[in-house]
């Protein structure tokens, strides 16, 4: 049984659609990250993406966890041109399309971005390739509310626009358990 620690990275002081854009974190609130650290086994690994809000969220609660080199497929999903915008300001360029990519999340792509379900399959892959290099251990993954999601979507099986009314908190834990080729949800969005 290998079992995943999916964190949220910290805060942002960006307002809009952040997916690809290397924003840092904030991470003055020592309290909620030393929470975190403490809640998280002591034996696993800490991976993240390669975003720096995740990196530095990772690096501060890793403590003397060992640290895997940081991988871009656990990014967040890729907005393309809708990078930084808010949903109004995509709403007045094309309401339609803003629409269905919340409404229908799947194979709805932000223009010169990734839809749904290539954000998906990316996450998966680098969480297969996780599980297969630390079978029966525990894996903190620090990354991103979509990518965290893709997982949530995987272990419960709802269909994208269900998985979205889902909640996950900046500096929350979501824990998946892989065993026996199947994945189990446990808690989603818990703030130690």
């Amino acid at each position: 049984m290998t079992r995943f620690w999916w964190v949220r990275h910290g805060p942002t002081h960006a307002r809009g659609m952040v997916g690809w854009s290397d924003i840092p974190a904030n991470l003055s609130d020592a309290a909620a990250l030393s929470r975190l650290a403490d809640y998280l086994p002591e034996r696993a690994v800490v991976v993240s993406s390669d975003l720096s809000r995740a990196r530095a969220t990772a690096d501060a609660i890793a403590g003397k966890r060992p640290r895997l080199p940081d991988d871009a497929d656990l990014r967040e999903i890729f907005f393309g041109r809708w990078e930084l915008k808010r949903f109004d300001e995509l709403s007045a360029e094309d309401s339609a399309l803003a629409r269905r990519f919340y409404d229908a999340p799947g194979t709805v792509r932000a223009p010169g971005g990734e839809c749904w379900d290539e954000t998906r399959a990316r996450v998966d892959a680098a969480t297969d390739r996780l599980a297969a290099a630390h079978p029966g251990g525990d894996i903190v993954v620090v990354a991103h509310f979509g990518a965290i999601l893709t997982q949530v979507q995987r272990a419960s099986g709802l269909s994208g626009y269900d998985t979205f009314a889902h909640r996950i908190d900046n500096l929350s834990v979501t824990d998946i358990t892989a065993a026996d080729g199947a994945w189990h949800l446990g808690r989603i969005n818990h703030l130690p």
